[in-house]
């Protein structure tokens, strides 16, 4: 964990405003994108590309990641670090003014950016802990002023992601859709699980993403906010995180049920790929796929009552050095 943070450290420094969602594994920032076009990919699955152009895209999610890792390195016990938190107080600068922009969301869409919801509740993640490292750990910072952004932000998210005719919240501002990402914001702590928007939340994505199985979809790609062709099959760290839901608003017995399905998806020596399709019974994506796994850990932790929160978004996904 010391090392991962001392690579972030020197990878994020510079301008916090060029943060990355990604670098090579030697810090470098450039990761450009090419198709090969003379190679027809597995069972024929065109484009084959290596390199990825989401290096270059805006992912407002991501600073609220980096403030949050930082700040679980430190409830957990690592030494604070004052290179690392002057890295800190610049990404806070930074977001500060531009957490009201639109972004291309943790999902690398190639659509038009919009006012994803899950973004900006990781810009408030990300300033509440800010908030909370000047409360607990001491360090330096206008943390009054931080105190205002945060609930600005709050309101912000209140107001405009969330459909109270449906109760639940959106994918974007003034978007019908929904989001599987919607299904973390308890566990950012910015709201508690027994808050009706939650349960409703939680009830309204599982509701419109489910299919065969009770696997989850990451949203619905015939609304197009991906700018891609095509579907996609069912996302296992999603359905991990509907686990965890269900789960937190105490529906256990149904947690576990959907926890066992999902382990029953396992290769021979247990690996899980990004997606799955119930059609076919079939893996697909992304093969081994850490995101998935990461999300087995998780929720086992959750399941068997040995998870213990440090931090409001424990578990998420962070900044990755551009393997899979």
């Amino acid at each position: 964990a010391r090392q991962w943070r001392e690579w972030l450290v020197r990878a994020v420094a510079g301008d916090p405003a060029t943060l990355q969602i990604m670098y090579g594994l030697n810090g470098s920032r450039r990761l450009p994108e090419q198709e090969l076009t003379w190679l027809q990919g597995y069972e024929n699955s065109r484009p084959v590309r290596i390199g990825n152009a989401a290096a270059d895209q805006f992912q407002l999610d991501v600073w609220g990641e980096v403030l949050d890792g930082l700040h679980l390195a430190r409830d957990a016990g690592i030494p604070t670090d004052d290179t690392a938190w002057d890295v800190q107080l610049a990404l806070l600068d930074f977001l500060e003014g531009n957490w009201q922009q639109p972004d291309n969301s943790l999902w690398e869409v190639r659509g038009p950016r919009r006012q994803f919801v899950h973004s900006k509740v990781m810009a408030w993640a990300g300033v509440d802990r800010a908030v909370r490292s000047v409360e607990s750990h001491g360090l330096p910072g206008p943390v009054e002023r931080w105190r205002a952004l945060r609930d600005r932000i709050h309101a912000d998210v209140c107001t405009h992601g969330f459909d109270a005719q449906r109760n639940t919240f959106t994918q974007y501002y003034g978007s019908t859709s929904l989001d599987a990402s919607l299904l973390l914001i308890p566990r950012t702590g910015f709201l508690p699980w027994d808050d009706p928007r939650v349960v409703g939340t939680v009830d309204a994505v599982q509701q419109d993403l489910t299919v065969d199985g009770g696997f989850l979809l990451r949203y619905r790609t015939e609304h197009g906010v991906d700018g891609l062709p095509g579907g996609e099959g069912a996302f296992l760290a999603c359905t991990f995180w509907l686990a965890d839901a269900l789960f937190g608003i105490g529906r256990v017995t149904e947690a576990r049920d959907l926890f066992e399905r999902l382990l029953a998806l396992r290769n021979d020596v247990g690996m899980l790929s990004e997606e799955y399709d119930p059609a076919t019974a079939r893996h697909v994506g992304n093969t081994p796929q850490a995101f998935s796994l990461v999300g087995l850990i998780n929720t086992a932790r959750e399941l068997s009552g040995t998870h213990t929160e440090t931090s409001g978004a424990s578990g998420q996904r962070a900044v990755h050095d551009g393997t899979q």
